[in-house]
């Protein structure tokens, strides 16, 4: 945290000397007044009602900034992957924003003739044949393409769920999407940005991240997505729901409590009154 600081205010610095307090947030001021007293290349003084910073040594200046942030030429930086540029930027790729522009989940298909298709470029995923001969498949998405399903879109973020899907309603013809524990904010973007299925069903964990997950989802879909119930939750929860997972996520559900949908407070009362949260693998162990 501190070389983040001295970097962004040695940054700020660069070009700009002298250049007054008031333009450098607190942490980058302990860590500039750290700086000036180890190496003497920076000094601040009383200047009018505040205090001021300026380069007193070019050289030691240029030589830590080149340490804490090698940099290359801008027309480079224009044409390289973001987290190539924060290594240009701080020596870390995950510096700053760091997410890949690009999201690839993983798909498959339940039924026959599942098929995805992007009509504005005349392509489509053939998923159940993909699915029968490979397992799975996947697609590059990204919020502005226009890729769609005429069937159910089930998100599950267990790979147990995704693996065997003999846990889904009879009948069901359908595309299964795993996530893996956090709904991806570029997944969610995705879905939101136009109708990508005939309806959207989140199956979380019954805890407090797998309840703020389909929060934020509802939040954009609304009732063209649902949060399915597991047969017989209410005795799956009380006879294998975990008091340390409820604890351990508890400040994730009371974020996420008061924006659920009515059909789901039910499940959250439970919770709470019995301070349990229930895996989604519970969906194949019996009743009692």
């Amino acid at each position: 945290m501190a070389d983040q600081a001295l970097r962004a205010a040695l940054l700020k610095l660069q070009g700009k000397s002298p250049l007054p307090a008031s333009q450098f947030t607190t942490a980058q001021r302990s860590a500039l007044d750290c700086f000036a007293r180890q190496t003497g290349a920076v000094t601040c003084q009383r200047q009018g009602r505040g205090d001021v910073y300026n380069v007193c040594d070019q050289a030691v200046f240029a030589a830590h900034i080149t340490e804490l942030s090698p940099q290359v030429e801008p027309s480079i930086v224009d044409q390289i992957p973001r987290r190539a540029q924060h290594v240009a930027h701080a020596r870390n790729s995950k510096a700053r924003h760091h997410q890949h522009d690009s999201y690839y989940p993983l798909l498959k298909a339940v039924g026959d003739e599942v098929t995805w298709r992007d009509g504005e470029r005349g392509v489509e995923l053939a998923l159940s044949p993909v699915t029968r001969d490979f397992g799975a498949a996947t697609l590059c998405i990204q919020p502005d393409d226009a890729w769609h399903s005429d069937q159910v879109l089930w998100l599950v973020e267990n790979q147990a769920l995704f693996d065997r899907t003999d846990w889904l309603p009879e009948g069901t013809h359908a595309t299964v999407l795993y996530y893996g524990g956090q709904l991806d904010g570029r997944l969610q973007s995705w879905l939101g940005q136009r109708p990508r299925a005939s309806r959207v069903i989140h199956f979380p964990d019954y805890d407090g991240v797998g309840l703020a997950n389909f929060a934020r989802l509802h939040q954009v879909l609304g009732a063209t997505c649902e949060c399915w119930l597991m047969p017989c939750w209410e005795s799956k929860l009380a006879r294998y729901g975990s008091n340390q997972l409820w604890r351990d996520t508890l400040r994730y559900f009371t974020g996420a409590v008061d924006h659920l949908p009515a059909y789901m407070l039910e499940l959250a009362e439970q919770m709470q009154r019995l301070g349990l949260a229930l895996e989604q693998e519970a969906v194949w162990l019996p009743e009692h």
